[in-house]
């Protein structure tokens, strides 16, 4: 099995294509750490189970491997690649049972809104930010407000807070005039 490697923005995250469909249908799935991991994906517990792992993302046909400062890629990537060839080999699924994208309470006033937001987002933002390794997730609309995480290598990356009050709030300001201001949460 040949897996290619792409850098992204965040220089602690390395992006891994397997060739192969990774998350499917399902939407991309972000692991904070090994507790979120277990037993909702394999694949993401078996590379947290590599030394220096810190985060992992899983995409509709990528991997995103954040590490620790301590140990370079030139140390780590050898293992990370032989993990998920090695998980990919067993044919076992990638994620157990269905992952539901979180609900989240809209004031009825706010529907058409919000769904022009996460319209933009899943048509223009989600596509370009897949390419770096990550992902933008809704988490909520307010006041004005979008509140938005950053997934993946997004995650963190010392370029995601310009992207979104330079991209994001741009693009959704002028589609959407509701739109005053778009804030980073974290999961």
């Amino acid at each position: 099995m040949f897996i290619e490697t792409e850098d992204t923005p965040n220089p602690a995250t390395l992006k891994f294509l397997p060739g192969r469909s990774v998350t499917g249908d399902a939407r991309p799935v972000d692991f904070g750490d090994a507790d979120v991991a277990l037993g909702r994906s394999e694949l993401a517990t078996a590379l947290f189970g590599q030394p220096n792992v810190r985060r992992v993302f899983l995409g509709g046909d990528f991997v995103s491997v954040t590490k620790s400062d301590d140990i370079s890629w030139g140390d780590l990537k050898p293992i990370v690649l032989g993990t998920i060839t090695t998980f990919f080999e067993s044919g076992r699924p990638v994620l157990s049972g269905t992952q539901s994208a979180p609900e989240h309470d809209v004031a009825p006033e706010d529907a058409e809104v919000v769904s022009r937001i996460q319209d933009l987002l899943d048509t223009r933002v989600r596509p370009a930010v897949a390419g770096d390794g990550g992902d933008i997730a809704f988490r909520g609309y307010k006041d004005g407000v979008v509140y938005l995480a950053m997934q993946g290598a997004c995650s963190g990356c010392p370029s995601s807070r310009a992207t979104l009050k330079h991209g994001v709030e741009n693009m959704l300001r002028h589609y959407v005039p509701e739109v005053v201001s778009v804030e980073q949460v974290e999961d």
